[in-house]
């Protein structure tokens, strides 16, 4: 049979993870290895993804010989009704395999941590803050869908209607790896609910997304003397405690005018701490993307890195389409990919990566 997983070429080594498998154990077997819990969950969480990735490819394993037995079977007795499983069988396994290739495509240093995303809406007012609002539930379906958790850590609600930015951790295995896809300038066109007159509109939203790493790996240091630390009263669903304290936390890093802003918890003190965590984050992310830079100047390329452009247009009038203009990806169905359906269009645009 030609099914194999040889197929996979370089994206999976065994032996490699097996010895991750066993290291990421005998750390959970030490005493005091719940001391620091926030490590010790990612620990856990990291083994557990790799035992899920090494389980799978032994299920692909077995498959395959189960298959290679029937086919050999019938290579010396045909029979019609068995041919006919093994060809939906094989056509399943497929599919399978495209699956797990996939999830080996997210080999990238940060593909497997938490995603911070940003919605941010262009020009245009009410209009566009409520399309940024369309996009921030497209993205809290999608997160469901795929069994992420997701925490808004800053929400501004828009003039009269929509968002006028909001910021999600989306927490879970792969998380960044998948939605690094959506980084970018999402364009709708539709007949306007907010235009008495029935015209049609185009807005524009900004998608952010960088991951959340572990600040104790990465090395940014933050002068005290290049920041403002502002509170403010917190905004949205969050508890009692909301619009009654200023719990909420502005950060302004004044070197690259960065902002960020964390309202997610009660206390003022947790918020700071999971502000500057953010900012850490956007830092190093800049830091990451200076030299991304670099190395293409050198090797004379011509990539752009940041999310000023334009990857994605959603049309409701004149036609129903969704287009991704990185990989021509589309479809008529833009009621399932406002419900969350975007997972063809990450996958195009990870497989795109890897021609």
């Amino acid at each position: 049979m030609l099914l194999n997983l040889n197929n996979l070429g370089g994206l999976f080594d065994l032996e490699n993870k097996t010895t991750n498998i066993q290291e990421y154990e005998e750390m959970m077997a030490e005493p005091d290895f719940w001391d620091d819990q926030e490590r010790a969950q990612t620990i856990i969480d990291q083994n557990n993804a790799l035992k899920s990735i090494v389980n799978q490819y032994h299920a692909l394993e077995a498959e395959i010989e189960d298959m290679e037995a029937t086919y050999e079977l019938l290579s010396e007795e045909q029979d019609e009704e068995v041919k006919q499983d093994l060809e939906e069988t094989v056509g399943q396994f497929e599919s399978r395999l495209d699956d797990f290739e996939l999830q080996l495509l997210l080999d990238g240093e940060h593909d497997g941590n938490n995603a911070i995303l940003e919605l941010h809406p262009g020009a245009g007012g009410t209009e566009s803050q409520d399309w940024t609002s369309m996009l921030l539930r497209m993205y809290q379906r999608y997160s469901e869908q795929k069994g992420y958790k997701v925490e808004v850590a800053d929400y501004q609600a828009g003039d009269e209607a929509g968002v006028k930015s909001v910021t999600l951790i989306i927490k879970g295995h792969n998380a960044y790896g998948f939605l690094k896809a959506e980084k970018g300038v999402h364009r709708l066109v539709r007949i306007s609910p907010f235009d008495s007159s029935g015209r049609r509109h185009t807005s524009f939203a900004s998608c952010d997304v960088i991951p959340e790493f572990n600040n104790e790996k990465i090395e940014i240091e933050v002068n005290p003397d290049d920041i403002t630390v502002d509170t403010f009263r917190a905004s949205g669903a969050g508890g009692q405690h909301i619009n009654k304290t200023e719990s909420a936390i502005r950060i302004t890093h004044h070197p690259t005018g960065i902002v960020v802003n964390n309202q997610n918890e009660r206390s003022q003190i947790k918020n700071r701490e999971a502000a500057m965590k953010m900012l850490k984050a956007k830092l190093y992310q800049l830091e990451l993307e200076q030299k991304e830079r670099e190395l293409a100047e050198i090797r004379g390329e011509q990539k752009d890195i940041g999310w000023g452009s334009q990857i994605r247009s959603y049309v409701f009038h004149p036609y129903s389409m969704v287009k991704d203009h990185r990989t021509n990806e589309e479809t008529g169905n833009v009621n399932a990919v406002m419900d969350g359906e975007i997972g063809p269009f990450i996958e195009a645009y990870l497989r795109s990566l890897m021609k």
